[in-house]
């Protein structure tokens, strides 16, 4: 292809996303604290981040990444396996582990990269893999990056996963795979019901609780939610949400995480976190461990927006801290989104190809740093947006 028609496609790509509302840009915030940024200058609420428990501020979080700084420089200098594994890896890791409940933890640059390296390691060209339909993109690539044949249930459908997994012979490796809170509606997996089939057709289960991690049965995530943790065998996780910094994990056995630390070139082929980053996730993983009652309160938050959207005829569920507002086309959610903004609040539409579509909506997220009065204030002006464009036509 010649370079010129190159760039016309790309043109014509961008103007097809545009005419479909599907256009996405990068806003610069500036950060306030947990719960608000300020945008050209005007304070704004923020409900759309995953910094669920509010750690991003927390004095004894901060103080962990500068010590680290301060102790073992800016920069990590290699890859783990070469040059840049620092001791704060090591307390990281086995803290990790302690806190799921495993022999070993093994933690990766993004959480995304756990996925992609772990799948694609895990399965070679004669395996399957079972995946959610609504499972998160990272696992979606991490399947297509797999030499093995992947099969796509319906969403928490167990009665089409078994049907599938019948159909492959028993001696052959099988992966199921799964979110443990799906990110753009909230719901749980059937962790328990995933567990008996694995266990019943001789599958591995890895579950990724990216969204469960420092939300969920006490923060310990969706496995000892359904007191699964000793049938998980990989339980992925994120260090970028709950816990205030950057990276992704897996909580497993000591043989999966030295068949990774050999075989996950996500994990081989990347320089180590910064030390800093590291400090601050083991200083955020302390507090959760020391002051439980911040996760208790992300609970409280939970329980009290969905009852204020009940109230005001909003249909929610209450499973997660993530509400989906569903609203339909990719207009009415830039609409409403807009709305907000205009009058203080951050929520984001969410437009295909992140959700199905048809099915494009605000994500509204609350965290342990919302107040009650911040939370009903949300609520009002949400209520008001969506009569607001009940009855207008879209363009």
């Amino acid at each position: 292809m010649l370079a010129g028609e190159e760039k016309q496609l790309i043109e014509t790509e961008l103007t097809r996303i545009k005419a479909a509302k599907g256009f996405r840009h990068i806003r610069s915030q500036r950060p306030i604290d947990s719960t608000h940024v300020a945008i050209e200058g005007k304070p704004y609420l923020v409900m759309n981040s995953n910094n669920y428990l509010g750690l991003t501020d927390c004095l004894h979080v901060q103080e962990s990444a500068i010590q680290a700084i301060h102790q073992y420089g800016t920069g990590a200098g290699g890859a783990r396996l070469t040059s840049g594994n620092n001791p704060l890896y090591e307390e990281l890791e086995a803290a990790l582990a302690d806190f799921k409940g495993t022999e070993a933890a093994l933690v990766f640059n993004t959480g995304y990269m756990a996925n992609v390296g772990i799948i694609s390691s895990l399965i070679g060209k004669e395996g399957y893999i079972f995946s959610d339909a609504l499972n998160h993109a990272s696992i979606i690539d991490g399947c297509r990056l797999s030499r093995g044949t992947t099969r796509v249930f319906a969403h928490k459908d167990m009665g089409q996963l078994e049907r599938l997994l019948e159909e492959v012979p028993v001696e052959v490796p099988k992966l199921i795979v799964s979110d443990g809170v799906f990110s753009m509606d909230g719901d749980l997996a059937p962790v328990s019901d995933i567990c008996d089939l694995a266990g019943k057709y001789n599958a591995l289960v890895m579950i990724d609780d990216a969204h469960a991690t420092g939300v969920i049965a006490g923060g310990r995530g969706t496995a000892h939610a359904f007191n699964c943790q000793k049938r998980v065998d990989l339980q992925v996780g994120t260090l970028s949400k709950a816990l205030a910094s950057e990276g992704g994990f897996v909580a497993t056995s000591q043989k999966f995480r030295d068949y990774l630390v050999n075989k996950a070139r996500s994990f081989i082929f990347s320089t180590a976190l910064s030390p800093a980053t590291i400090g601050a996730a083991l200083g955020a993983l302390i507090e959760l461990k020391e002051h439980p009652e911040v996760q208790k309160r992300l609970v409280r938050n939970q329980v009290f927006m969905e009852k204020l959207l009940h109230n005001r005829g909003i249909a929610c569920q209450t499973e997660s801290p993530i509400f989906p507002i569903l609203v339909g086309s990719n207009e009415r959610a830039l609409q409403l989104a807009d709305y907000m903004y205009d009058r203080g609040i951050l929520l984001s539409a969410i437009r295909p190809p992140t959700v199905p579509e048809g099915q494009s909506r605000l994500r509204l997220t609350v965290t342990a740093a919302h107040t009650e009065e911040e939370l009903a204030q949300v609520a009002d002006v949400l209520s008001e947006g969506l009569q607001a464009f009940s009855s207008k036509k879209e363009v």
